[in-house]
C-alpha cells in the first residue's frame, strides 16, 4: 500500500511540475503578436506584465488591456518496438489577461496585473499505454498583481510590486500497468487540490538613453506553492488487504515557481518599424527534488533535476496606416526536461513559435488587438526512467510529436 501511494502522489509531483515546466506564453495581444516580445516596448497597458518600470511613459491617464486566447494542442505517442501508439484529445484552453494602469502624476503611475502564466489541459485516452503514468491533467495558476512605476528621470523609470498566485489541480492517472478491481475495471487515483497560494514579487526597471533607444530589465521572483490540504480518492481497488482500499488519503508537499529574468531593447527606424529582442532566462536548477509527506507520517524524496532554461525572442512592429498596425514575430523556446525525465504529463521539447497579429484603431480611445502563434516542437525520443513496479524501474519511452495553435482576441481603451 505504501508503494502504490507513494506512486500516487509522486505522480502529482510530476502534474504540478507541468504547471510550471509547461511555460504558458500567452501573456498579451500586442506582443505576443511580436514573438511575446513586450519588456522594452511600450505601446500599452500589457507592460504590467512584461515591464512595470514603464507604464509611467505610457501618454495618457487611463490605459487598459484585457483579452484573452484559445489554445489548441496536440500531442502523439509511437513506440515501434511495441507497435503502440495515442494522441491526446485535449480541450480548449483559455489563458485571459487583464491589466490597467492609471497616471496619478507625470512621476508616479499605478497599477493592476492579472494574468495565467502556468496552467493546461493534457487529456490521453482510456487505457493507453501509459495510463500508469497520466490519463487526464487540469491545471491553473493565476496570478494577481498590484503595480508601481516611477519615473527617476528621463532616462530611467523603475517599477513592480507583490503578487498573488492561487492555483489547483485535476489528476487522474492508474494505479499501474494491470492492476483491476473484480469486474476487470482498471484501478486508478485521481488527486484534487484548489485554492493553493502564496506570495511573491517582481521589479523591474526600463532605460532610454535616445527617443528611439529603450532598453529593459524584469525579474519575477520564485515562489513556492505549499499544498496541506490536497486529497487522493482511490478507485476500482480489488479487496485485498495487500493494496490500498478504496476511499480518500491525504498529503502535503511543496513545489518551487522558478525565478524569471527578462532583458531585451526595442529599437524605432524609418518612423513606421520597430524591432524588439527579449532574452528570458528561467531558473528551473531550484527544482531538484520533491518531498512528499504522507498522511500517516512517511515521506517520500522524488528526482526531478531541472536544468535552467533561454527563451530568444524576435519581434517587428509596422505602423501601416493611422488605424492599423502589423506584427510579426518569432522565438525559441528550450525545454528543462532534462533527458531520462521526459513524461506525458510534460510532452514537451524544445520549441519554435511563430507569431503574427494587428491593431484596428476604432475610435481615438479604442482598438482591437489581434494575434497568433504556432508553436512547433521538435520531434524527441525519449523516456522516462523513473517509474518503478515491485522495486524495479520501469522505463516508458516512444516518439512524441506535439503542437499547438493559439488565436487571441483583445481591447486596448485609452482616456
Amino acid at each position: 500500500m505504501k508503494k502504490l501511494l507513494t506512486l500516487a502522489v509522486f505522480t502529482l509531483a510530476m502534474a504540478s511540475a507541468y504547471a510550471g515546466g509547461y511555460r504558458v506564453s500567452l501573456q498579451g495581444q500586442r506582443a505576443l503578436a511580436m514573438g511575446h516580445t513586450g519588456v522594452a516596448v511600450v505601446n500599452s497597458a500589457e507592460l504590467a506584465f512584461f515591464n512595470p518600470a514603464g507604464l509611467v511613459y505610457l501618454e495618457n491617464k487611463l490605459n487598459v488591456s484585457v483579452g484573452g486566447f484559445g489554445v489548441f494542442s496536440d500531442v502523439t505517442y509511437q513506440n515501434t518496438e511495441f507497435g503502440t501508439s495515442s494522441q491526446t484529445d485535449s480541450p480548449v484552453g483559455t489563458p485571459l489577461y487583464l491589466y490597467a494602469s492609471y497616471k496619478v502624476t507625470d512621476w508616479f503611475t499605478a497599477g493592476l496585473a492579472v494574468y495565467t502564466p502556468y496552467g493546461s489541459t493534457v487529456e490521453w485516452p482510456t487505457d493507453w499505454s501509459g495510463s500508469h503514468l497520466v490519463n487526464r491533467i487540469d491545471l491553473q495558476a493565476i496570478y494577481i498583481q498590484p503595480l508601481a512605476s516611477f519615473k527617476i528621470n528621463d532616462i530611467l523609470s523603475i517599477g513592480g510590486g507583490p503578487i498573488y498566485v492561487t492555483g489547483a489541480v485535476e489528476f487522474n492517472r492508474n494505479i499501474n500497468r494491470t492492476l483491476t478491481d473484480e469486474q476487470g475495471v482498471r484501478s486508478n487515483v485521481t488527486i484534487e487540490d484548489s485554492g493553493v497560494s502564496e506570495w511573491g514579487y517582481s521589479v523591474s526597471a526600463m532605460f532610454t538613453p535616445t527617443e528611439k533607444l529603450r532598453v529593459g530589465f524584469n525579474y519575477r521572483s520564485e515562489i513556492i506553492l505549499d499544498s496541506t490540504e490536497g486529497t487522493a480518492t482511490f478507485s476500482n481497488f480489488p479487496n485485498s488487504p495487500a493494496v490500498p482500499a478504496n476511499g480518500d488519503q491525504g498529503f502535503s508537499a511543496s513545489l518551487p515557481l522558478p525565478a524569471e529574468l527578462t532583458v531585451g531593447v526595442s529599437y524605432e527606424f524609418c518612423d513606421k518599424f520597430t524591432f524588439a529582442f527579449d532574452y528570458n532566462r528561467a531558473f528551473w536548477d531550484v527544482y531538484n527534488n520533491l518531498d512528499i509527506q504522507f498522511e500517516d507520517g512517511n515521506e517520500s524524496l522524488n528526482p526531478r533535476n531541472y536544468e535552467n532554461a533561454n527563451i530568444w525572442r524576435f519581434g517587428l512592429q509596422y505602423d501601416a496606416t493611422e488605424k492599423i498596425t502589423l506584427r510579426g514575430g518569432y522565438y525559441f523556446d528550450e525545454s528543462p526536461v532534462q533527458e531520462g525525465y521526459f513524461a506525458p504529463e510534460t510532452p514537451r521539447n524544445d520549441s519554435h513559435g511563430f507569431t503574427g497579429g494587428l491593431s484596428f484603431q476604432v475610435t481615438p480611445s479604442l482598438a482591437i488587438d489581434a494575434s497568433f502563434l504556432y508553436v512547433r516542437f521538435e520531434e524527441v525520443d525519449a523516456s522516462y526512467d523513473f517509474y518503478q513496479e515491485n522495486g524495479q524501474n520501469v522505463p516508458f519511452e516512444g516518439t512524441y510529436k506535439s503542437s499547438a495553435f493559439s488565436p487571441g482576441l483583445g481591447v486596448t481603451y485609452k482616456l
